[in-house]
């Protein structure tokens, strides 16, 4: 079953919330909610009820054939778009792929960090 757009933006927080050392705000705007490990940004949830999208680093190969693979992914709104991709409601998009891209974006951010930077490093 596909995720409505207002589940699968609280599906985005709940998944990112989950993840160690995340932090969130509105640094950029009140319509933007941008969530952060070690200072950087992993996600963001954008809150205009006319557009509901999550917007998630990806690897440039992977954010291709997601591009590819659904019709309501599209290259990364705000960011770069060779990045990240940023999704939206439609066909295909389920709860489980949005978990997923949340986790493979916030690891992504984690493994350019150095170590001592990463959630849980001494």
């Amino acid at each position: 079953m596909s995720a409505a757009g207002d589940r699968l933006q609280d599906t985005a927080r709940q998944a990112a919330l989950a993840l160690p050392g995340v932090s969130h705000g509105r640094p950029f705007t009140p319509a933007l909610d941008v969530y952060k490990v070690a200072g950087k940004v992993f996600l963001i949830v954008t809150d205009d009820p006319d557009e509901q999208i999550i917007t998630v680093k990806c690897e440039p190969e992977h954010a291709r054939a997601q591009e590819r693979g659904y019709a309501s992914i599209t290259p990364g709104r705000y960011l770069d778009k060779r990045h990240w991709i940023s999704l939206g409601p439609g066909p295909g998009i389920t709860e489980r792929l949005i978990t997923d891209a949340v986790e493979n974006s916030y690891d992504l951010v984690v493994a350019r960090l150095p170590r001592r930077d990463r959630p849980g490093a001494r």
